[in-house]
């Protein structure tokens, strides 16, 4: 599911869940044992996250989503798995390193939100890039609301957000969600080389620019005890339940 790959101040995490990189309870568990592996072995400069396959993710796993609106405590377990988003996206927004999103295809939902918490954005021109959780009855809950907000501003997330709005890579570079847009056969190598010219740079002094940026904008978490609190009322709603199953039946056919 992820392939890991050190090489001078860089690390390489692959991420490869076919067929889309479905961020289940088995992903994000797998990605923490990932993080745990790679402090215990010494922080690298720069944390490279990409994909091997052609989206980078496309977001939460909605077979385990739509199996939770028919249990019995459905809207509790969903509750915890957000928890756990939170959680995974939040240790890479603190790690004391650089972290970089390749974005080479599809990023939506979860799959944005987890690139939203890396420092670093650079994506394929011809990328699809949004959050279309209002198209199911739902929000994006991991951070979403409030990473995007706080990255370019409330006009731009009231675009992505309330339009359900998927833009290519070009559009996400020119709205400020990604810093590179680049053509698609050009960016592994260009990736690559921005690692490396991380890698280049004195980690102490990447980790106190890294501290200082985020200060800058730090607020408490209101915003996302918000989101916590609207996916449990969400989860109750006919409607959001009757979206989910179209949703998952119109990816049967």
């Amino acid at each position: 599911m992820f392939e890991v790959e050190r090489r001078e101040g860089v690390v390489v995490v692959t991420m490869n869940r076919a067929p889309a990189n479905a961020i289940s309870e088995e992903f994000l568990a797998g990605f923490n044992r990932v993080l745990d592996g790679i402090e215990r072995e010494g922080l690298p400069r720069a944390l490279h996250i990409r994909s091997a396959l052609r989206f980078f993710s496309a977001g939460a796993d909605l077979k385990e989503i739509g199996g939770r609106f028919g249990a019995e405590d459905g809207v509790r377990d969903m509750l915890r798995h957000v928890a756990a988003f939170h959680h995974l996206y939040d240790r890479i927004e603190r790690l004391p390193l650089v972290t970089i999103a390749e974005i080479n295809g599809p990023a939506l939902g979860g799959g944005l939100e987890l690139a939203l918490s890396c420092d670093l954005r650079i994506a394929a021109q011809e990328a699809r890039i949004g959050l279309p959780e209002a198209g199911i009855g739902l929000i994006p809950g991991a951070g979403g609301t409030q990473r995007l907000t706080r990255l370019c501003g409330p006009g731009v997330a009231a675009r992505i957000i309330l339009a359900a709005e998927a833009v290519d890579g070009a559009t996400a570079e020119r709205l400020g969600i990604v810093q590179w847009a680049v053509p698609g056969a050009e960016l592994p190598a260009r990736a690559r080389a921005l690692a490396d010219q991380v890698a280049g740079l004195a980690g102490p002094a990447l980790a106190a620019c890294k501290a200082c940026i985020r200060a800058s904008t730090d607020r408490a978490p209101d915003g996302y005890a918000m989101e916590h609190d609207a996916t449990r009322r969400l989860m109750t709603t006919e409607e959001a339940r009757k979206r989910v199953s179209a949703f998952l039946e119109s990816r049967r056919k």
